[in-house]
């Protein structure tokens, strides 16, 4: 393995989701083996970059045919290395910045919404039902929610402990143990713990289920397991956050 490779790797986001970690993740590593030597090649137009193949994505799922969901199924696949490339190549020229960051998050949060309101409208064209945007919107507002949540409760434990943000950078991080300098069995052994991840029902299992959602005409039947997915943990996440910030503060939820 070379000093490189090495390095690039290093970048690769520990306890990534599923699909990213063993399959979109590797491959922007690979590509970015040759473009972090192109200085015209920076991590924020990589962003970019990655949110216009989404939505020209979006647009082949709203124009609809075969030819077009599975140009859409390569175009999310390709936003989506993109997505792990930006911020592996910031990690590997120590360029990362907060609206690098930011601009990144904000990219995949409308990309969710662009993908899953174009397929809600494709499967309302193939079937004349409203099932299928109804579908959509439920599961595009609960994954919403997912993160909202986490944002609102760490709002309000630095509001009580201006502290609390510190506190979490000092909390036990996962640590590698596969990839590249480990043996075939740790290898083995991770990769069959990864597939646990599939029922997080996150961005890294919407990239597989949307595009073989489009590859198989197939778009009705996932709306039903994105739906139900989010509503989910959505949900569980809303709980878990309020129960959590009752424990800290034993103190009611103010509203």
């Amino acid at each position: 393995m070379t000093g490189k490779l090495a390095r690039l790797w290093a970048t690769k986001t520990v306890d990534d989701e599923w699909w990213s970690s063993f399959v979109t993740a590797p491959m922007a590593i690979a590509v970015n083996y040759g473009a972090v030597e192109a200085p015209w090649i920076t991590p924020n137009r990589i962003t970019g970059a990655s949110f216009l193949v989404a939505v020209v994505a979006s647009l082949c799922i709203v124009i609809g045919g075969s030819a077009n969901f599975i140009a859409a199924a390569v175009l999310i696949h390709l936003s989506h290395m993109l997505d792990c490339m930006d911020g592996q190549m910031a990690r590997y020229r120590q360029v990362s910045s907060p609206i690098g960051s930011y601009y990144d998050r904000l990219t995949d949060q409308v990309q969710v919404t662009l993908w899953f309101g174009a397929a809600g409208y494709a499967a309302y064209l193939q079937s004349s039902s409203v099932t299928p945007v109804v579908l959509a919107l439920i599961g595009i507002a609960l994954y919403g929610l997912r993160g909202y949540t986490k944002y609102i409760a760490i709002e309000i434990e630095t509001g009580r402990d201006p502290g609390y943000l510190a506190k979490m950078s000092q909390w036990k991080k996962p640590e590698k143990v596969a990839g590249l300098g480990f043996g075939l069995r740790a290898n083995l052994t991770w990769f069959a713990r990864e597939q646990r991840k599939i029922f997080h029902f996150d961005e890294g299992v919407f990239i597989f289920m949307l595009s073989a959602a489009l590859l198989f005409d197939a778009l009705e039947p996932m709306l039903w397991i994105f739906a139900g997915g989010q509503l989910f943990w959505g949900l569980y996440r809303a709980v878990q956050h309020g129960r959590q910030i009752q424990q800290n503060h034993q103190l009611p939820i103010l509203k």
